[in-house]
């Protein structure tokens, strides 16, 4: 090493000499990184802490919008998603920022009509995007026509992805090699792309695979390359040094405290492993430390109830297994969890590669790992030996339908035929551009909403999300009252809360007695179960005499939409607070195989119905599913609406 490299080691700021190809950097901690770790919970008022220094850094561009953040905004936080890009671009005036857009499924999970995508596309680059990063779930490019087109009109920059998945435990075999993704990478370069991202998801690209595929592009195109791997497997850190001996032009990174496990991996150490080299970012690990500072001690504590402190260890091989990305199995975990079925995760791991495989081996990326996530618990909960795919989502129906392009090899004939079976578009599958079929949206979403859409960012946000996104905007409005389950919480309640904490594990909160008191005759005896043990408790209420009420039960069979997974050996979840009480006159109940949210219910009370017919539409992760009368008759009751949140059991209607 020579004198000069030596001493250019040694300056950990910004003053050191200029390398001749540094490599450029984006952050993702604004977006990717809190939706990988604690579920894009992260509020506008926590970034802002750090906007200004972050300005500072040198980013080729900030990753602040997209993805997650729009539908999680809106619909947990009681924030406007547009508003969020106005105030942090009043803090973050010179580093461009950067947004992860859904191709035609936008910021949804779903196709939307082109003037709805034409409609987001200006209005996000209105209120300051800069930088669309743009993918599709299936790599099927006549889904980019619409928002492309959009994109360049506003003069913004065109970021092509190539969903990186495999099918080999390596780069190769029959469908996702090299040939293939050199393919995409000339078709996006012939759309107009300002520069192509290869966007590994899951973490699964291997740093050798790395080196090869980023060569064999920038030999292949001449746009710019740029590699997004999630630490997941972490394999990340290897594959971005390869990518870097490649030439790989720019790379995604986060802040430390944002890093790592399902997110990824940190910038700090790749700007120290650098330093010095003819790719050295020429970064200040002072002012990057100053940053982290902050977030470690001001900002991070607000989030960690949301962290998964399960684990021990912070990669997850596995995902090299099923592939499924990080934010998609911590939900079907959650999922499982609360539908007491934790213990059926090893059936689904094994399960979802088969889904994978009929569907087309599609990559597994927002929204396809939903879709096939989704569909596998429903394969392993309710598929009995001689039956596969009883509860077919509508997502899975529209995917077989071609509602969201031309698989990577076609789909299973038996379950398109079975999943298109009375599909209201029709049984025959479409291969024209998917939009083509869908009708305009904005109309009607204007004549929907009314008045409650003040302009056309109220407008666009209703448009894709009309359930949840109408509950907003009753909050943002002052219709409804802002629940408190959406409210901010401050550093001082965090504090207040670990204080609690920390006194009730030493034992500070119990008062001790030195003998017990004698049992009155109006101690209840409860049986207790934690896990797979058993506890009989003695319970003697003091005070006031305690009022019993009994709850009716139900007078009448009781019939769920599909059959449900054995239960296990623990006590019945509890319903959720806002359940109505049991039925207890004449008719059959429908009740709810899953907790999710209601969208729309298909009938109404006193509508008659036949064994079968779809009674209501019940989203469970963010996928809609059917259900159906379990028998022929009149609906009597109805006790929830669109918007409510339903837990698993609960009584979606009465049929007589």
């Amino acid at each position: 090493m020579s004198d000069q490299v030596k001493m250019t080691a040694l300056k950990y700021g910004s003053d050191r000499p200029k390398a001749k190809n540094p490599v450029k950097i984006m952050d993702l901690s604004l977006r990717d990184g809190h939706q990988s770790l604690f579920a894009t919970r992260g509020r506008t008022e926590d970034m802002i802490p750090v906007a200004e220094m972050m300005d500072e850094i040198g980013f080729w561009a900030i990753e602040t919008w997209g993805g997650a953040t729009f539908d999680t905004m809106h619909r947990f936080l009681n924030e406007d998603p547009w508003e969020r890009l106005r105030t942090l671009k009043r803090y973050i005036k010179k580093t461009p920022f950067s947004m992860l857009l859904r191709a035609q499924n936008l910021v949804g999970y779903r196709n939307y009509a082109d003037d709805l995508a034409l409609a987001f596309v200006e209005r996000s680059a209105e209120n300051g995007m800069d930088v669309f990063r743009t993918f599709d779930a299936l790599n099927d490019y006549r889904n980019f026509e619409t928002v492309v087109k959009q994109i360049k009109k506003c003069k913004k920059h065109f970021q092509g992805c190539i969903c990186y998945t495999l099918t080999e435990p390596r780069l190769g075999g029959e469908v996702y090699n090299l040939d293939y993704y050199i393919k995409k990478a000339k078709d996006l370069e012939s759309m107009g792309a300002d520069s192509i991202c290869i966007k590994d998801m899951a973490g699964l690209i291997a740093p050798y695979d790395a080196y090869a595929l980023v060569k064999a592009l920038k030999e292949a195109v001449k746009a710019p390359i740029h590699l997004h791997s999630h630490f997941t497997s972490g394999m990340s850190p290897m594959s971005h040094l390869k990518a870097i001996e490649a030439g790989v032009d720019i790379i995604d990174t986060c802040m430390t405290p944002y890093a790592y496990r399902t997110s990824h991996a940190a910038l700090e150490p790749l700007v120290m492993a650098l330093l010095g080299t003819n790719r050295d970012t020429g970064f200040d690990i002072k002012k990057l430390a100053a940053v982290n500072e902050i977030l470690e001690k001001e900002v991070m504590p607000k989030y960690k109830h949301l962290l998964d402190d399960s684990k021990v260890s912070i990669i997850d091989i596995n995902v090299l297994l099923h592939q499924t990305p990080g934010g998609m199995l911590s939900n079907l975990v959650n999922q499982l969890r609360e539908m007491d079925a934790l213990d059926k995760i090893g059936e689904v791991y094994k399960e979802l590669p088969r889904v994978r495989k009929d569907l087309g081996q599609i990559p597994l990326v927002t929204p396809t790992s939903q879709i096939v996530g989704v569909q596998t618990v429903n394969n392993v909960l309710h598929d009995t030996p001689d039956e596969r795919y009883k509860m077919i989502t509508g997502q899975v129906k529209d995917l077989c339908y071609g509602l969201y392009g031309k698989t990577a090899v076609p789909i299973d004939p038996e379950v398109q035929k079975k999943a298109l079976k009375g599909y209201s578009r029709g049984e025959k599958p479409i291969t024209c551009r998917p939009a083509e079929v869908l009708a305009p949206e904005l109309e009607k979403a204007k004549a929907d909403i009314g008045d409650l859409a003040v302009d056309i960012d109220d407008l666009v946000l209703y448009a894709i999300y009309p359930v949840t996104g109408k509950k907003f905007l009753e909050w943002k409005y002052g219709k409804t009252e802002v629940p408190d389950s959406v409210k901010p919480i401050t550093l001082e309640e965090v504090k207040k809360n670990d204080e609690i904490i920390k006194k009730a594990k030493a034992g500070l909160l119990v008062e001790k007695k030195t003998t017990a008191p004698g049992k009155t005759d109006r101690v209840r005896t409860f049986n207790v179960f934690v896990d797979n043990e058993f506890f009989s408790v003695d319970v003697d209420p003091i005070g006031d005499a305690p009022v019993m009420v009994a709850a009716p039960r139900a007078a009448a069979p009781v019939a769920a939409a599909a059959p449900a997974a054995a239960p296990a050996a623990a006590a019945p979840a509890a319903a959720p607070a806002a359940a109505p009480a049991a039925h207890t006159g004449p008719g059959t109940v429908l009740m709810a195989p899953m907790p999710g949210m209601i969208v729309k219910y298909e009938k109404n009370v006193g509508d008659k119905v036949n064994k079968g017919d779809t009674i209501v539409i019940l989203e469970a992760m963010k996928m809609e599913n059917a259900l159906p009368s379990p028998c022929a008759g009149t609906i009597l009751a109805i006790d929830f609406k669109s918007g409510d949140n339903v837990a698993k059991g609960a009584a979606l209607c009465v049929i007589g």
